[in-house]
């Protein structure tokens, strides 16, 4: 009987990690969906890069710049703890456009995840700049450069169109 109740207690701690991994998740899928810029950044306390990113300064003065964008600050890859912390040294966390969220999955192992909203994840940090449920840039090669970063942000906001443009000849 203790067996039965043992399987039981990791059959619901299983469930109830993947529904928060999904919740995570699910919060990312709907905002970007929004019509304004919506800036999706994976990443870890622990990793060298993401610290190197908030000690320069660039994502505080990004975030302040562009009060029109949302910010997702999503951890990835540090067992469920969202960096809040961290977040809050840089003056980060308690801006009005930023959203902290964790994925609870392991920083190792076969449970740490390889995709997050349906795009492949290798590296962190990661940074996606979406508008209107599109992803205009996906930055997926460690610490960013922020005066890109905000060339990003300004062009997102275009609407992209070369329409009355000449065509090519053929």
């Amino acid at each position: 009987m203790w067996m039965w109740r043992l399987f039981a207690l990791v059959a619901l701690l299983a469930a109830a990690s993947l529904r928060a991994e999904a919740a995570a998740e699910q919060r990312v899928l709907e905002a970007v969906k929004s019509p304004a810029i919506t800036v999706v950044h994976l990443w870890a306390p622990w990793c060298s890069n993401c610290q190197a990113e908030l000690k320069a300064g660039g994502w505080l003065k990004a975030i302040k710049d562009n009060p029109q964008a949302k910010f997702y600050f999503v951890t990835v890859w540090n067992n469920g703890e969202d960096g809040r912390a961290m977040l809050q040294k840089f003056q980060i966390a308690d801006q009005p456009n930023v959203v902290i969220l964790a994925d609870p999955g392991p920083r190792t192992g076969n449970g740490k995840i390889r995709q997050f909203a349906g795009l492949p994840l290798s590296w962190i940090p990661t940074t996606w700049i979406y508008k209107g449920g599109e992803l205009r840039y996906a930055l997926n090669y460690g610490e960013i450069r922020f005066d890109v970063l905000q060339q990003f942000l300004e062009d997102s906001q275009s609407e992209w169109s070369h329409k009355g443009e000449p065509t090519l000849a053929q």
